[in-house]
């Protein structure tokens, strides 16, 4: 029965481990990304659209954070070591911190060119920054689709998706702005998308940041509650009580827990089973795969068979 059960573990883990469906899916838009980037350089430079240029520096990130993020995946599942026994998968959470540094000053200075051309407005061919623009959002929405799948439980690729849906909402803000200018020539239109599209990039670099943040300083992963977990724990058969318990991630992806528990009197001859117990729960219940509990009987520390154990040693230690 323990080895069905371990054999059950190792199953959840290899169906739950998408890394290479996401390295293609990387690699995909990745290939999408340096289209709309090479189209929006040019273009800005041909119509003299700030907002242009600033979305091609959100693509340019977006490019920036797929490579790292791709390169992180790959990290990821070199085998791990003697000195690193938990392998390269830190180095996800250490490419999204990056992600978030890199989109901020971005932000920074997107918001600074753009309070430029407030005081002095330049004159933008509309009609190809238009065209441009519409080429870029469906680029972005294309690679939005193909991240989308694994962006809610995969903090790496969260990052990147979020990187990819600020450039296409940059994008529908560039179109708006193409076709105002077309009609009214109101050229300050540029600056003010290219502030919409700096607020854009600095609140979701606020979010990656917060996220892998939490992550590196070991916080307990979103979504989990201690007092919940320590309670379900607590009603599996065979524990009377739960001490030390850590719950932290190495990833987005792997959630890590420890604790000692404290088994009743009647099942101290089958801690093993109590441990096995905990684990599936664990792991049905809130997908948790690395765990590491110790076991201990209070009670039995106290009751008769210790007592009269101790006394024999500290008698014979006597006569002795």
């Amino acid at each position: 029965m323990l080895v069905a059960q371990s054999h059950a573990i190792v199953k959840y883990m290899e169906e739950h481990n998408p890394d290479k469906s996401i390295a293609a899916r990387f690699t995909y838009a990745i290939v999408l990304t340096v289209v709309t980037l090479v189209a929006e350089v040019f273009g800005g430079i041909w119509t003299n659209s700030l907002a242009l240029l600033s979305d091609a520096a959100h693509v340019f990130l977006d490019l920036f954070a797929l490579l790292l993020s791709l390169g992180a995946i790959k990290l990821a599942g070199l085998p791990s070591s003697e000195t690193r026994t938990f392998g390269w998968h830190r180095t996800e959470v250490f490419a999204s911190f990056i992600n978030g540094v890199s989109i901020f000053l971005i932000a920074l200075g997107i918001l600074y060119e753009a309070s430029g051309r407030l005081m002095e407005p330049e004159p933008v061919n509309s009609l190809p920054m238009f065209i441009i623009a519409v080429v870029g959002l469906v680029m972005n929405l294309i690679a939005a689709s193909a991240l989308h799948q694994h962006s809610h439980d995969d903090l790496n690729v969260h990052s990147a998706f979020l990187h990819v849906i600020g450039d296409a909402a940059a994008s529908v803000g560039v179109i708006i702005g193409g076709v105002v200018i077309y009609f009214s020539h109101w050229y300050v239109v540029d600056a003010l998308i290219s502030i919409g599209i700096g607020f854009v990039v600095f609140f979701g670099a606020w979010r990656v940041l917060r996220e892998s943040t939490h992550i590196l300083l070991e916080g307990v992963p979103r979504g989990m509650k201690v007092n919940e977990i320590a309670g379900s724990i607590r009603n599996v058969p065979g524990v009377q009580d739960i001490h030390h318990l850590n719950i932290w991630s190495i990833c987005s992806h792997i959630v890590v827990l420890s604790a000692h528990l404290d088994v009743s009197d009647d099942f101290k001859w089958k801690q093993a089973d109590v441990i096995h117990a905990v684990e599936h729960m664990l792991l049905d219940r809130y997908h948790i795969t690395h765990t590491t509990l110790q076991v201990e009987c209070i009670a039995c520390l106290a009751g008769p068979f210790i007592r009269d154990l101790s006394h024999a040693s500290h008698h014979h230690g006597h006569t002795h």
